[in-house]
């Protein structure tokens, strides 16, 4: 593996994923160095909502990182289903959809960030749209107590699923800056929910002086994640497949599409750097925060192959849903603002990620288990 722990450049001249941050002690993940390392003032009491998923889980690790007093980690999930649960935060489960629980998590905070969603990946968000849109009232909600209890500020997760679908309709995708989300075209149900919950954030902003951020996640993969039951992303999707069909003796996998569409992908660490860069910085419109890196999906299945060291056979199912044919993160507003664009390559995020989904499966099966929340993480 080319990963060093402190996120030393590795042998192919990047600078690789850190892998002293996911090892199987929480209290060794939250003693490691912070990823994020601008000035903070520690004494704040910061809340995430949606603690116990995929990137929440890392978000909370890195706040506890940088020594904040109260870190507060808010999730529907009762503890013991959460991705990543650490001891040094206050840990509730709170069902945020419901105005009451939103105050009764907002009460004495200084900062909150709300990535709370009910989604999943394409095969979850194409078939539950209703879900999908009712995670407005988490938001709307949100936004209410923000503004209620004075909150000093205020993130807010949108996603790239926000922009016109016209300007995604060939493979060779121009990437998408921020003002392709209007006009408005977004994907049906969970894109238009995050636009309009955008737009609930600025119009808070102006009209009630709450200080919003929002950042337009594209997708973002990595350890401590869904790799099976429905809501997996493709990365992690793909992966588990590559891992049992080595484990099998079967080298054949099945792929949603014809493998021409094209994404680009951002390794969660970059996400939870990114995600704190915005939150503190001065940009209040909705920013891109992705890796401008393209790949089709027949390329990515190369890098899986490559990380978990199998040849695969490939069967594509055009019946399968496959979401827009191409999608890429335009970095350029990022790149003015902080000076910064996320920098881990795919092949090298998807090495230290195969290596945790594999050992995953390797243990559940050794304990006879099929749920990823069998085995403790």
């Amino acid at each position: 593996m080319n990963t060093h722990a402190n996120g030393a450049p590795s042998s192919n001249g990047t600078t690789g994923p850190r892998t002293d941050l996911i090892g199987a002690d929480p209290t060794d993940r939250v003693d490691a160095e912070p990823i994020y390392t601008g000035d903070v003032d520690t004494g704040k009491t910061v809340v995430v909502c949606g603690a116990g998923g995929f990137i929440g889980g890392h978000l909370v690790a890195d706040l506890l990182r940088q020594g904040y007093d109260q870190v507060r980690a808010v999730d529907i999930k009762p503890p013991n289903q959460w991705f990543q649960k650490f001891p040094q935060a206050d840990n509730r489960s709170l069902d945020l959809r419901e105005k009451e629980n939103c105050y009764a998590a907002l009460e004495g905070a200084d900062q909150v960030y709300n990535l709370a969603a009910d989604m999943g990946g394409m095969g979850f968000i194409e078939n539950n749209k209703a879900l999908c849109m009712l995670s407005v009232r988490i938001n709307t909600h949100l936004l209410m107590a923000a503004r209620d209890m004075d909150i000093g500020r205020y993130f807010y997760s949108s996603s790239a699923c926000v922009y016109n679908q016209e300007l995604q309709s060939t493979a060779d995708v121009e990437p998408l800056s921020e003002e392709d989300a209007y006009p408005a075209l977004a994907e049906d149900g969970y894109g238009w929910e995050k636009l309009f919950s955008e737009r609930m954030c600025r119009h808070f902003r102006e009209d009630f002086d709450v200080t919003t951020r929002v950042a337009r996640y594209h997708n973002v993969y990595g350890p401590f994640g869904t790799y099976d039951g429905g809501r997996e992303k493709a990365p992690a999707a793909l992966t588990r497949k590559a891992v049992e069909a080595k484990l099998s003796g079967d080298h054949s996998i099945t792929i949603w599409g014809d493998g021409t569409q094209t994404r680009s992908f951002m390794y969660v660490d970059d996400c939870v750097d990114g995600t704190q860069r915005i939150m503190h910085s001065d940009i209040t419109d909705p920013i891109n925060l992705g890796s401008d890196e393209l790949v089709t999906i027949n390329q990515l299945v190369d890098v899986i192959e490559k990380a978990v060291e199998v040849d695969l056979g490939r069967e594509y199912d055009l019946t399968k849903p496959q979401g827009v044919d191409g999608r890429n993160s335009d970095n350029t507003k990022i790149q003015q603002e902080l000076s910064w664009e996320p920098p881990t390559k795919l092949r090298d995020g998807m090495e230290v990620t195969a290596e945790w989904i594999e050992d995953q499966i390797r243990r559940h099966r050794e304990e006879e288990t099929t749920s990823r929340f069998a085995v403790a993480h």
